[in-house]
């Protein structure tokens, strides 16, 4: 049985459902980044970093679970399924991007927390005007009703 690219019986594998929903956050993390590229509230310096492809869907993974009131590198690691040295790499480019700083954690002096900065919170501003844009955006593609259950769905199955 010839089971290469071009079979009929391969076509599973571009219409499973993780691959299809793998895809669809794939493009709307890359509309996110797009629309916070051209948004004026946006801090210059991240518009053009974000414009020039600088910034990616791995650092949207802080902006997505780093909480108001900090939150420590392995916990920021275990929300966005990421190794703790991978998020600890993500993080020294946000500091250094001015978007987050560390801080001892008060209630645990061995431990440091993340923090957004007052950049760091216009990002998450802009983040969030992005979001609904984009999610907008696919209520029109797709229609309110399809919209509304796929956003349902989507919950049950993440719970």
């Amino acid at each position: 049985m010839d089971l290469t690219p071009s079979h009929p019986h391969d076509h599973w594998r571009k219409t499973h459902l993780g691959h299809l929903m793998g895809h669809a956050l794939r493009r709307f993390d890359e509309r996110v980044l797009a629309l916070m590229a051209h948004n004026i509230e946006v801090p210059l310096a991240l518009s053009h970093l974000a414009a020039r492809g600088q910034v990616s869907a791995a650092h949207i993974h802080i902006t997505r679970h780093l909480s108001l009131k900090g939150s420590r590198l392995t916990d920021l690691a275990a929300q966005a399924g990421m190794s703790k040295q991978a998020m600890g790499d993500l993080v020294k480019q946000c500091e250094a991007w001015g978007l987050v700083t560390r801080q001892m954690d008060p209630h645990d002096g061995r431990a440091r927390k993340v923090h957004f900065t007052e950049i760091g919170l216009s990002w998450l501003q802009a983040f969030q005007d992005a979001v609904r844009q984009a999610e907008a955006e696919f209520r029109s593609a797709v229609g309110p009703e399809v919209a509304t259950v796929v956003a349902l769905g989507l919950e049950a199955y993440a719970q």
